[in-house]
């Protein structure tokens, strides 16, 4: 059974720094066959967004445009985690952060579903609050 969880949320004023974990069982990100592995968010009343996606794919990393410069998204293989380093905070950043891995690529409609086609898992969240 796959299972992801995140560590490291918390409360930080503007212009601080917070780093996230994933840890994952049931599955490695190394030899993982799954499409996406990364980072989402979700604000009270806005919708998922991805923050930072590995494409296992293409090999490719992408982040939010609004994230580019600050974030980075980092694997640990030999501890099976995935990391979110977030520097320059701001409060907008203010979201639950859920760490994720899908089956296959496709744009996600609910932070924690399933997905199209049952291959999606997501760990529980960790709440990030920015204060000004």
């Amino acid at each position: 059974e796959v299972q992801l969880v995140e560590s490291g949320g918390g409360s930080v004023q503007a212009g601080g720094s917070l780093r996230l974990s994933c840890t994952a069982s049931g599955f490695t990100f190394k030899d993982s066959h799954m499409d996406i592995m990364g980072w989402y968010r979700q604000a009270p009343g806005h919708e998922c967004e991805p923050v930072s996606i590995i494409n296992n794919r293409d090999g490719s990393t992408n982040y939010a445009d609004t994230v580019k410069g600050r974030f980075a998204i980092s694997q640990d293989n030999a501890a099976n985690t995935m990391s979110l380093q977030m520097n320059n905070l701001r409060p907008e950043d203010t979201a639950v952060y859920y760490c994720a891995t899908l089956g296959y690529d496709h744009t996600v409609v609910r932070c924690g579903g399933a997905g199209p086609y049952g291959m999606d898992y997501w760990g529980k969240g960790t709440q990030v609050t920015i204060s000004s």
